[in-house]
Formats: structure tokens, C-alpha cells, sequence
């Protein structure tokens, strides 16, 4: 999930980025993911990267009384490990991942949303998911108990998430695609706890 792949024809407030492999870098022109103090939130924009851990633990020091993250433009991860990290801090404080009406996150941006204790998805936002890929092989190509797969499994179940959300997401597109849940899949998988039409 490393390598960004730019995808022509979406609205041109939002830049979106695919992570569509496991073996390139972020591209020059796309951020990484940066948390700004909104209010009593912070505003999350980027691609997660290996400083996202770190950096999500300066502003929540600087900012204590921070209970939310607001994912506006998550489009993945070029460093799965990092996203992780970052993503089990936010579970382990309890905290509230929002995806607003103008939000976008895919593939390791979706991983990140799973981890708030509270997750909520306001009406318009979208969430992509996808398989990923490796130098060497597709997720697809290796069988369900190949270690390879502990990671995300192991990750999944420490959140409290459904494991069989992983495998929808390697069949529900091929690395170099994405696919936007749809509101049933959301609630089928619980990908949300709170769904509303506003914040």
C-alpha cells in the first residue's frame, strides 16, 4: 500500500490519491498527513507516512483536551507499520474519528478511521478499500493462513472490527483500483458506529 496513484476526474477541491502497491513512495506533490487544531479537533490531511506516529503524538500533547479527528483527505499509507502505530494510539485513548460530508479516506486512511473507539460518517463522505499488492505477489495469491495476512487480521481484531472486513476489501477491488463502500456495505461491516447528516 506505498505506492499513489493520481485519479483524473474527481472534484478539484480534493486532490485524490489511490495507494495502489506495496513498493514506491509518496509523490512530490501530495502531503504527508498533517493534524490541524480545529476548534476541540484536529483536522487530518496526507498520506500517512513513517512520521505519522509521531507527529499524532506532538499534537495530541500540545493539544490534550482533543477528542476528535476529523479525516478530511486520508487516501492511504506509504508506510503500513507507521499507520498502524498511529492507528492503535487513537484506539488506545479512546478517541472519535469523523469523516465529514466533503471527507474521502481509502485503503490505509479506512484502516486509520477503524480505529476510533466512536466512528462517525456523515452523510456524502466516502470510503475506499482495495487489496494490496507487494514486489513479490498480490494479497490474493497467497492462501488465507499465510503470515502475511496476521498483521491486518491481528489489527482488525484488536480494534474490535470484524476480520472478514479484511477479505471483502482484497476482493472488493484489485490493488491498482478502489472501491467505495456503499451504506449498506458500511453497516454491514460496522465500519461506522454513528452515521448522520451533519456534524
Amino acid at each position: 500500500m506505498l505506492l499513489l496513484k493520481k485519479i483524473v476526474g474527481w472534484p478539484a477541491a480534493v486532490l485524490l490519491v489511490l495507494v495502489v502497491a506495496a513498493c514506491g513512495s509518496v509523490e512530490d506533490d501530495y502531503e504527508i498527513a498533517r493534524f490541524d487544531r480545529l476548534g476541540d479537533e484536529l483536522v487530518m490531511n496526507g498520506v500517512i507516512s513513517t512520521s505519522t506516529p509521531d507527529d499524532l503524538l506532538v499534537a495530541l500533547q500540545k493539544y490534550p483536551k482533543i477528542k476528535r479527528i476529523v479525516m478530511l483527505d486520508v487516501p492511504g499509507s506509504d508506510d503500513d507499520y507507521a499507520n498502524l502505530e498511529a492507528a492503535r494510539i487513537v484506539h488506545e485513548r479512546g478517541l472519535t474519528t469523523v469523516i465529514p460530508s466533503n471527507g474521502i479516506i481509502a485503503s490505509g486512511g479506512t484502516d486509520f478511521f477503524l480505529a476510533g473507539k466512536t466512528r462517525v460518517v456523515v452523510k456524502g463522505a466516502r470510503i475506499g478499500v482495495h487489496s494490496w499488492s507487494s514486489d513479490e505477489f498480490s494479497a490474493l495469491d497467497l492462501p488465507k493462513s499465510h503470515e502475511e495476512h496476521n498483521k491486518y487480521l491481528n489489527y482488525y481484531k484488536s480494534i474490535g472490527i470484524d476480520p472478514q472486513f479484511y477479505w471483502y476489501t482484497l476482493e472488493a477491488a484489485p490493488p491498482e483500483d478502489v472501491h467505495w463502500m456503499t451504506e449498506a456495505e458500511m453497516k454491514r461491516y460496522r465500519v461506522g458506529t454513528q452515521y448522520t447528516s451533519m456534524l
